[in-house]
């Protein structure tokens, strides 16, 4: 077996510790690993790197001192693993505030996911989609999606298509609110946020 790599990030400034690291352990055959040297404990890697890799993240702590803590870190799969990202069941149905309450959280995503809530009354005003498609998955509450033709009424259980530029807004009915789930491709600097 070869003799792993000892990657000390001491004095490597701290903005570019943990893209070094991830960008060592990608390069990682599966089953090999690298030994991380640094100053502190590092939680915050371990937390990104779960999040981004889950189980593919094989993370071992080894004998320290207070200077020196040593983790010794593997690759157990050879893409990210997949996983449970978010269970519904346990999202409020009741918005406090409209817009995205939940994100799909790994960076190095070929997705984008939202859950959108909106208040009762609340509405997504009219707009032209991104250039490309959207798929919509109503969670709970109501309203409608008026287009450039008509009306939809939606409610929970409905996957709804909404082709890429096409005129849209959403509605929130003005008791039950509105909450659905966005998923479509990622389109870089594209972001949701809440209108009140």
């Amino acid at each position: 077996m070869a003799e792993e790599a000892v990657i000390d990030v001491r004095t490597v400034p701290k903005p570019e510790r943990h893209p070094h690291i991830i960008k060592a352990y990608q390069q990682l055959e599966v089953g090999a690993g690298l030994i991380l040297v640094n100053d502190h404990v590092p939680e915050g890697l371990r937390v990104e790197m779960f999040r981004e890799f889950a189980d593919a993240v094989g993370w071992e702590p080894l004998e320290s001192t207070e200077d020196e803590v040593r983790v010794r870190i593997s690759k157990q799969a050879s893409t990210s693993a997949p996983r449970v990202v978010l269970d519904v069941d346990e999202l409020s149905a009741e918005a406090e505030t409209s817009g995205s309450v939940w994100q799909l959280p790994p960076q190095q995503r070929d997705l984008d996911a939202n859950v959108i809530a909106l208040t009762p009354g609340g509405e997504i005003r009219e707009h032209t989609g991104p250039d490309l498609d959207v798929l919509i998955h109503v969670l709970a509450g109501a309203g409608t999606l008026e287009t450039e033709t008509g009306t939809i009424a939606l409610s929970p259980g409905q996957i709804v298509w909404l082709p890429r530029r096409s005129r849209r807004r959403i509605v929130a009915d003005a008791e039950a609110g509105l909450q659905y789930f966005s998923v479509h491709q990622r389109k870089q600097g594209l972001t949701i946020t809440a209108r009140g």
